[in-house]
């Protein structure tokens, strides 16, 4: 069922983004911690592109952190501009198109999910059963809830890197569930460059090109192939049941592989040509990937390892960072082995993990896994405390910048305070990814019990 007025709701969060960015005035979100971060701040890439043009690296110091290719980019259009103020007005300008297009791949993913999904309904007899129930169209709902997302809407006109992140890993699913595997390997290369974190999403992009979007587990297709077999269907519906099962098809994941490596050799070559004078991706590695990956900058965020090493003895600084960095790696294989016939829910499961545990996040990664989580409206219907994480949301989103201005601008307050509602912000994204994941199996049990009826 599609929303009605979709396109005026989508037109009115764009005006909205507009209006804010023309007419808003000095808002100050460039400035807040939970918006821009180390990597993603557009004053540290001005500051970059700075030290370019007085031919010296831009990674020197411990200003910038991104990828030269942005800095190639975006760089022109902080120059010569002391205030920051136009350039600011053109970024966003620009991350106003980005977020929308991001948002309609979001709409084409839904869709093209929602059409394997009744087309498995279909082969399964479930189409009646389905339709009493809610059936909304998702791409609508999730690109909607993108859109509309305050978190979207204030890193979008804050004036950071985000939204060409969550672009890239968009087009990444996109491709994926379209099984375009340069479209897919394009998507990949960039996002692992600009955030090195999604590399981990190879494992359901892989998914997605070898057996297809989402669909309900094997067993629900055999347990209906024996049942008929007891009822006594005819044979030319027992291999339809069976052909609906679909099998992995290596051929999409070898293109999407030999795309993968076209784009990155394309990525390093530029990035080479860039950064010619300036130590090349030796110094582009360390003050990137190394920058990400060993937390030197221990500026306050949103999440919670800048107080963790703050506060832990240097001598156990390394074994923590192992154990940080490993822990999102653990996580990989037993969620795609529960969950791999559904892949692109498990994209949006290891999104919401690594924006859980990544080293510097943002409002700008709630922003993405939040819009990907709207892809399964009608699965995760009967999900539990939906009401306790939608204001537990809202509680972060009021407190944070008052426990910062508590701590640093009046002085009545200490880091406890602030740290206090980051935690509280990974206990609410604990609780998403394991509440998601049980509506999921719920739902796939279901499906099951409603098959063997």
């Amino acid at each position: 069922m599609a929303i009605r007025h979709y396109w005026l709701m989508a037109a009115a969060a764009v005006g909205f983004r507009l209006v804010l960015v023309l007419f808003g005035g000095d808002l100050q979100l460039a400035s807040r911690p939970e918006v821009s971060t180390p990597l993603t701040s557009l004053r540290r890439l001005a500051e970059g592109y700075w030290l370019k043009q007085a031919s010296m690296s831009p990674y020197s110091g411990s200003m910038y952190h991104g990828s030269p290719l942005l800095l190639f980019v975006f760089g022109p259009l902080t120059k010569n501009r002391s205030d920051g103020k136009q350039a600011h007005i053109y970024c966003s300008l620009i991350f106003v198109a980005v977020d929308f297009l991001a948002a309609m791949l979001i709409r084409a993913t839904g869709h093209r999910l929602q059409m394997t999904r009744n087309r498995s309904f279909k082969s399964l007899d479930l189409t009646k059963a389905v339709n009493n129930s809610a059936n909304v169209s998702a791409g609508d709902v999730a690109s909607l809830i993108y859109l509309w997302n305050p978190w979207a809407i204030v890193t979008c006109v804050g004036s950071c890197t985000s939204p060409i992140e969550n672009l890239m890993v968009v087009i990444m699913i996109y491709g994926a569930c379209s099984r375009l595997a340069p479209l897919a390997a394009f998507g990949y290369v960039m996002a692992a460059h600009l955030s090195l974190y999604p590399a981990i999403l190879i494992v359901p992009v892989i998914l997605l090109l070898g057996y297809g979007p989402d669909t309900p587990p094997t067993k629900v297709y055999l347990l209906k192939g024996s049942s008929a077999s007891k009822n006594g269907m005819p044979d030319n519906d027992k291999r339809n049941n069976l052909r609906a099962v679909q099998q992995f098809s290596l051929k999409p994941v070898l293109h999407f592989i030999f795309w993968v490596f076209i784009w990155s050799c394309y990525v390093l070559l530029l990035s080479s040509i860039i950064l010619k004078k300036f130590g090349g991706l030796h110094e582009m590695f360390e003050k990137t990937y190394g920058f990400i990956l060993t937390v030197k900058d221990l500026s306050p965020n949103i999440g919670v390892l800048w107080y963790f090493f703050a506060e832990v003895f240097d001598f156990f600084r390394n074994f923590f960072l192992m154990v940080f960095n490993m822990n999102i790696i653990f996580m990989v294989l037993p969620l795609a082995i529960r969950l791999k016939h559904r892949p692109c829910f498990l994209a949006f499961v290891y999104t919401t993990i690594v924006a859980m545990l990544k080293s510097y996040p943002s409002a700008g990664d709630s922003a993405l896994y939040l819009g990907l989580l709207g892809l399964f409206a009608n699965e995760l219907a009967e999900m539990q405390f939906t009401f306790f994480l939608f204001f537990g949301y809202v509680g972060v989103c009021l407190l944070s910048p008052v426990m910062h201005n508590l701590w640093i601008w009046r002085g009545t307050g200490n880091a406890n305070f602030y740290f206090a509602t980051g935690l509280a912000y990974t206990c609410l994204q604990t609780v998403l990814v394991v509440e998601s994941v049980s509506s999921m199996i719920k739902h796939d049990r279901k499906l099951r019990q409603l098959v063997t009826t």
